[in-house]
C-alpha cells in the first residue's frame, strides 16, 4: 500500500489537508489556460448527460466550470468520505446543473446500476485507491455503451524539484502519486478495460514565490504530516536553500494529464 492509499479517512474527512496542495497549484501555476478550464474544454460532454464524479472531493472542478459546461447535466457526486460528499453537494446545489445528488461510495464497489451514466469522471483520485484496475472495471460497468471515462493524474516528472525536498522524510524524490497511479498505469489499465485511450497533457509550470506554501504542501500528507521536529527543521532548511538557488523562486515542470476512454457500443 502506498503512502497515498493509507490513512485516507484522516486525509480526506474534509478538504482542509487537500487545500494546502490545492493552494500551491492554484496560486502558482503558470499556464495559458487554467487546469479546470482546460479539462472542461477537453471533456466530450453533451447537454442532458448523466455524469458521475467518482472521488469528487469538495467539487472544486464543478464549481469552477459549471457556467461553461453544457446545459442540464445531471450530476452525481460520489466519494468515500461523507464529509466530502456533504461539502460537494453544498457547493454545487445552487449551480446551473439539471440536478445534483451526492452519494457516499467506494470506487471499487460503485452502488449504481449497470449502464447508468453517459460519463464518469475520476480526477486525481485513482492513486488513492488500493486496486485501481478494479475501480476502472466498476466505472466501465456503470457507463452506458458509447459513454466515456475521463481520468486525470500526474506524470513521473511532475513538480520534481519540489518533491526532491521531501527526501528529508525518507520519501522518494518524485511525486508519490505516480508510484500508485501515474501516466503509465492510466494508459495501461484504461486501454486494457476499454480497448482505447487518448491522452493530453496540460502545458504548465509551477513558479512558487512563497516558501511557506511549499512547506505546508509537503507536510499535508504522509509522512510529512507526522514528521518530528528535527525533520521539519531539515525540510525548512532545504526549502530555504532551494529558494536561494532560484533567486527567491522555486520553478519546476508540471506533468498533469487527462486520459479519456470510450466504452464500445
Amino acid at each position: 500500500m502506498s503512502l497515498l492509499t493509507s490513512g485516507n479517512a484522516k486525509q480526506y474527512g474534509d478538504s482542509r489537508k487537500l487545500e494546502a496542495r490545492a493552494r500551491l497549484n492554484r496560486e502558482y501555476t503558470i499556464a495559458e489556460v487554467g487546469w479546470f478550464s482546460w479539462v472542461a474544454r477537453q471533456l466530450p460532454l453533451e447537454a442532458g448527460n448523466r455524469v458521475l464524479d467518482v472521488g469528487c472531493g469538495p467539487a472544486w472542478f464543478w464549481a469552477a466550470t459549471a457556467s461553461v459546461l453544457p446545459a442540464n447535466i445531471d450530476l452525481t457526486l460520489s466519494d468515500l468520505s461523507p464529509g466530502m460528499v456533504r461539502e460537494a453537494e453544498d457547493r454545487c446545489k445552487t449551480l446551473p446543473f439539471g440536478s445534483v445528488r451526492g452519494r457516499e461510495a467506494d470506487a471499487a464497489a460503485l452502488p449504481f446500476e449497470e449502464g447508468s451514466f453517459d460519463a464518469v469522471i475520476a480526477m486525481h483520485m485513482l492513486y488513492h485507491v488500493p486496486d485501481p484496475a478494479r475501480a476502472i472495471a466498476e466505472m466501465f460497468c456503470v457507463l452506458k455503451p458509447g459513454g466515456f471515462l475521463a481520468v486525470t493524474t500526474n506524470g513521473a516528472g511532475n513538480m520534481r524539484k519540489m518533491y526532491e525536498l521531501a527526501t528529508v522524510f525518507g520519501s522518494p524524490p518524485h511525486d508519490p502519486a505516480t508510484e500508485a497511479f501515474g501516466y503509465e498505469a492510466a494508459d495501461r489499465l484504461m486501454r486494457s478495460r476499454f480497448g482505447n485511450v487518448a491522452m493530453s497533457q496540460h502545458p504548465a509550470v509551477l513558479r512558487v514565490t512563497e516558501p511557506e506554501d511549499v512547506f505546508l504542501a509537503l507536510t499535508s500528507y504522509p509522512p510529512g504530516d507526522e514528521a518530528g521536529e528535527a525533520e521539519l527543521v531539515a525540510l525548512r532548511m532545504a526549502i530555504v536553500d532551494a529558494f536561494r538557488q532560484g533567486n527567491g523562486v522555486l520553478e519546476t515542470e508540471k506533468q498533469t494529464g487527462l486520459f479519456v476512454s470510450r466504452k464500445p457500443k
